[in-house]
């Protein structure tokens, strides 16, 4: 498993838009990935999951991946939302 604690940098936070598209790079990986905040977790390919967070700009999240490219989704997910807008 694989696993990373990241601060949200995008404006409007893991909402909406943002969230769609976290969503659609979270698909394209065949490995399970799971998002968590303050102790909820959800299925990071969910866009119904993702938007229950109701995740702001500065959120820490926790993503967790398992399967055969467990790494490359958490690193490349992490790297989306930490990015600066």
């Amino acid at each position: 498993m694989a696993e990373r604690t990241v601060t949200v940098n995008l404006r409007m936070g893991l909402q909406a838009r943002p969230a769609a598209l976290f969503v659609q790079e979270a698909n394209k990986f065949s490995c399970e990935v799971m998002l968590e905040k303050d102790g909820k977790s959800v299925n990071a390919k969910s866009i119904m999951g993702v938007m229950s967070l109701v995740i702001p700009h500065g959120a820490e999240i926790i993503l967790k991946a398992q399967g055969n490219d467990e790494v490359q989704a958490v690193e490349r997910l992490a790297v989306m939302v930490s990015a600066e807008e």
